[in-house]
Protein backbone atom coordinates (compact mmCIF):
# COMPACT_ATOMS: atom_id res chain seq x y z
CA UNK A 1 0.00 0.00 0.00
CA UNK A 2 0.74 3.43 -0.67
CA UNK A 3 2.88 5.45 1.76
CA UNK A 4 2.03 8.94 2.64
CA UNK A 5 4.37 11.34 4.82
CA UNK A 6 2.43 14.68 4.83
CA UNK A 7 1.03 17.05 2.98
CA UNK A 8 3.90 18.05 0.21
CA UNK A 9 2.36 21.08 -0.20
CA UNK A 10 -0.77 23.36 0.00
CA UNK A 11 -1.38 25.50 -2.67
CA UNK A 12 -3.49 29.07 -1.70
CA UNK A 13 -3.66 32.51 -4.14
CA UNK A 14 -3.14 35.81 -2.71
CA UNK A 15 -3.07 39.24 -4.04
CA UNK A 16 0.14 40.70 -2.16
CA UNK A 17 2.84 38.35 -2.11
CA UNK A 18 4.70 40.43 0.11
CA UNK A 19 1.47 41.13 2.65
CA UNK A 20 1.60 37.07 2.38
CA UNK A 21 5.44 36.99 3.37
CA UNK A 22 5.43 39.06 5.87
CA UNK A 23 2.49 36.78 7.22
CA UNK A 24 3.66 33.65 7.07
CA UNK A 25 7.59 34.33 7.49
CA UNK A 26 8.16 36.84 9.65
CA UNK A 27 5.25 36.75 11.95
CA UNK A 28 4.45 32.91 12.07
CA UNK A 29 8.16 31.86 11.37
CA UNK A 30 7.71 29.79 8.11
CA UNK A 31 10.93 29.91 6.41
CA UNK A 32 10.86 30.96 2.72
CA UNK A 33 11.82 28.54 0.93
CA UNK A 34 11.52 28.57 -2.85
CA UNK A 35 10.02 31.18 -4.87
CA UNK A 36 9.18 31.19 -8.87
CA UNK A 37 8.55 34.90 -10.90
CA UNK A 38 6.96 35.96 -14.26
CA UNK A 39 5.32 39.19 -14.90
CA UNK A 40 2.05 38.52 -13.47
CA UNK A 41 2.91 35.40 -11.50
CA UNK A 42 5.16 34.31 -8.70
CA UNK A 43 4.60 30.80 -6.98
CA UNK A 44 6.61 30.66 -3.42
CA UNK A 45 7.22 27.82 -0.93
CA UNK A 46 6.76 28.43 2.78
CA UNK A 47 8.72 25.84 4.68
CA UNK A 48 6.09 24.35 7.61
CA UNK A 49 8.07 21.18 8.64
CA UNK A 50 10.79 18.91 7.53
CA UNK A 51 7.84 16.89 5.15
CA UNK A 52 5.87 19.63 4.80
CA UNK A 53 5.04 23.48 2.82
CA UNK A 54 2.67 26.15 2.06
CA UNK A 55 2.64 27.90 -1.11
CA UNK A 56 0.94 30.56 -2.23
CA UNK A 57 0.73 31.72 -6.35
CA UNK A 58 0.28 35.59 -6.83
CA UNK A 59 -1.79 36.99 -9.53
CA UNK A 60 -2.91 39.98 -10.48
CA UNK A 61 -6.49 40.93 -9.18
CA UNK A 62 -6.67 38.48 -6.77
CA UNK A 63 -8.58 39.54 -3.75
CA UNK A 64 -9.06 38.57 -0.17
CA UNK A 65 -11.40 35.97 0.06
CA UNK A 66 -14.86 36.53 2.61
CA UNK A 67 -14.49 36.17 5.60
CA UNK A 68 -16.58 32.85 6.97
CA UNK A 69 -15.98 31.29 10.63
CA UNK A 70 -14.24 28.38 11.01
CA UNK A 71 -16.42 25.30 10.10
CA UNK A 72 -19.97 27.55 9.70
CA UNK A 73 -22.02 25.84 7.37
CA UNK A 74 -22.31 27.28 3.65
CA UNK A 75 -23.99 26.54 0.31
CA UNK A 76 -23.78 26.20 -3.01
CA UNK A 77 -20.21 25.68 -4.63
CA UNK A 78 -17.58 25.40 -2.23
CA UNK A 79 -14.24 23.43 -1.68
CA UNK A 80 -12.17 24.83 0.90
CA UNK A 81 -12.95 25.29 4.72
CA UNK A 82 -9.50 26.37 6.77
CA UNK A 83 -6.42 23.91 7.30
CA UNK A 84 -5.17 23.17 10.73
CA UNK A 85 -1.26 23.45 11.44
CA UNK A 86 0.47 21.74 14.27
CA UNK A 87 2.50 23.34 16.69
CA UNK A 88 5.00 20.41 19.06
CA UNK A 89 3.90 22.35 22.39
CA UNK A 90 0.98 24.05 24.12
CA UNK A 91 3.63 27.08 24.88
CA UNK A 92 4.08 27.06 21.37
CA UNK A 93 0.18 27.75 20.86
CA UNK A 94 0.02 30.38 23.27
CA UNK A 95 3.43 32.41 21.92
CA UNK A 96 0.99 32.30 18.49
CA UNK A 97 -2.05 33.69 19.69
CA UNK A 98 -0.41 36.23 21.60
CA UNK A 99 1.81 37.08 18.12
CA UNK A 100 -1.17 37.26 16.01
CA UNK A 101 -2.98 38.99 18.70
CA UNK A 102 0.35 41.39 19.03
CA UNK A 103 0.07 41.94 15.40
CA UNK A 104 -3.42 42.84 15.00
CA UNK A 105 -4.95 40.12 13.58
CA UNK A 106 -7.76 38.77 15.13
CA UNK A 107 -7.50 35.05 17.17
CA UNK A 108 -9.58 33.06 19.08
CA UNK A 109 -9.32 31.98 22.54
CA UNK A 110 -7.78 28.70 23.10
CA UNK A 111 -10.71 25.76 22.18
CA UNK A 112 -10.13 22.03 23.87
CA UNK A 113 -11.36 19.80 21.03
CA UNK A 114 -10.38 16.31 23.16
CA UNK A 115 -7.47 15.24 21.54
CA UNK A 116 -6.38 18.89 20.25
CA UNK A 117 -6.59 22.10 21.48
CA UNK A 118 -6.62 24.65 19.21
CA UNK A 119 -6.66 28.57 17.87
CA UNK A 120 -8.41 30.08 15.31
CA UNK A 121 -7.12 33.32 13.03
CA UNK A 122 -7.41 34.57 9.35
CA UNK A 123 -4.31 35.11 7.46
CA UNK A 124 -3.63 38.52 4.95
CA UNK A 125 -5.93 37.08 2.49
CA UNK A 126 -8.56 36.08 4.72
CA UNK A 127 -8.00 32.49 4.69
CA UNK A 128 -9.16 30.76 7.99
CA UNK A 129 -6.28 28.98 9.59
CA UNK A 130 -6.02 26.84 12.89
CA UNK A 131 -3.30 25.79 14.71
CA UNK A 132 -3.33 22.78 16.71
CA UNK A 133 -1.73 21.35 19.75
CA UNK A 134 -1.92 17.07 20.07
CA UNK A 135 -3.15 16.70 23.75
CA UNK A 136 -0.50 13.92 25.30
CA UNK A 137 -2.23 10.31 25.98
CA UNK A 138 -5.17 10.66 23.20
CA UNK A 139 -3.84 9.55 19.67
CA UNK A 140 -6.62 9.50 17.38
CA UNK A 141 -4.59 7.97 14.67
CA UNK A 142 -3.68 4.84 16.47
CA UNK A 143 -7.26 4.74 18.47
CA UNK A 144 -9.98 5.87 15.31
CA UNK A 145 -12.35 7.45 17.70
CA UNK A 146 -16.20 8.18 15.62
CA UNK A 147 -19.21 9.06 17.55
CA UNK A 148 -21.30 10.30 14.80
CA UNK A 149 -24.73 9.26 16.11
CA UNK A 150 -26.33 8.66 11.99
CA UNK A 151 -23.43 7.04 10.25
CA UNK A 152 -23.68 5.97 6.75
CA UNK A 153 -22.89 2.33 5.71
CA UNK A 154 -19.53 3.33 4.12
CA UNK A 155 -18.44 4.89 7.21
CA UNK A 156 -19.32 1.96 9.63
CA UNK A 157 -17.12 -0.40 7.54
CA UNK A 158 -14.60 1.50 9.52
CA UNK A 159 -10.88 2.84 9.48
CA UNK A 160 -9.05 0.86 7.17
CA UNK A 161 -8.77 1.36 3.40
CA UNK A 162 -10.68 -1.04 1.34
CA UNK A 163 -8.51 -2.03 -1.32
CA UNK A 164 -11.12 -3.82 -3.33
CA UNK A 165 -13.51 -1.15 -3.76
CA UNK A 166 -11.64 0.41 -7.24
CA UNK A 167 -10.23 -1.40 -10.06
CA UNK A 168 -7.20 -2.74 -10.09
CA UNK A 169 -4.30 -1.55 -11.83
CA UNK A 170 -4.41 -3.84 -15.64
CA UNK A 171 -0.89 -2.06 -16.30
CA UNK A 172 1.66 -0.37 -14.25
CA UNK A 173 4.11 1.51 -16.19
CA UNK A 174 7.31 -0.72 -17.00
CA UNK A 175 9.92 1.18 -15.48
CA UNK A 176 11.55 1.42 -18.92
CA UNK A 177 8.90 3.67 -20.25
CA UNK A 178 8.63 5.80 -17.30
CA UNK A 179 8.91 10.02 -18.25
CA UNK A 180 9.50 12.96 -15.85
CA UNK A 181 8.58 16.05 -17.80
CA UNK A 182 9.73 19.65 -16.14
CA UNK A 183 7.35 21.53 -15.42
CA UNK A 184 7.37 25.20 -13.20
CA UNK A 185 10.11 25.49 -10.76
CA UNK A 186 12.92 22.99 -12.58
CA UNK A 187 14.70 25.66 -13.43
CA UNK A 188 15.70 26.42 -10.20
CA UNK A 189 17.17 23.18 -10.07
CA UNK A 190 17.71 21.09 -13.40
CA UNK A 191 18.29 24.45 -15.59
CA UNK A 192 15.01 23.23 -17.69
CA UNK A 193 11.74 25.58 -18.30
CA UNK A 194 8.42 23.89 -18.68
CA UNK A 195 7.79 22.38 -22.30
CA UNK A 196 12.25 22.30 -22.69
CA UNK A 197 13.78 18.56 -23.16
CA UNK A 198 17.06 17.41 -21.77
Amino acid sequence: MIKFNGVNHLAMATGDMDKTIRFWRDLLGMRLVAGLGSPGYRHYFFEISEHDLLAFFEWPGVEPIAEKDHGAPVSGPFAFDHVSFGVETEEDLWELKEKLDSAGFWVSEVVDHGFIHSIYSFDPNNIPIEFSYSVGGIEIRKNPAMRDKKPSAVTLEGPEPRLNIWPSVERPTPVDERRVYPGAGSELFHGLKKGETA
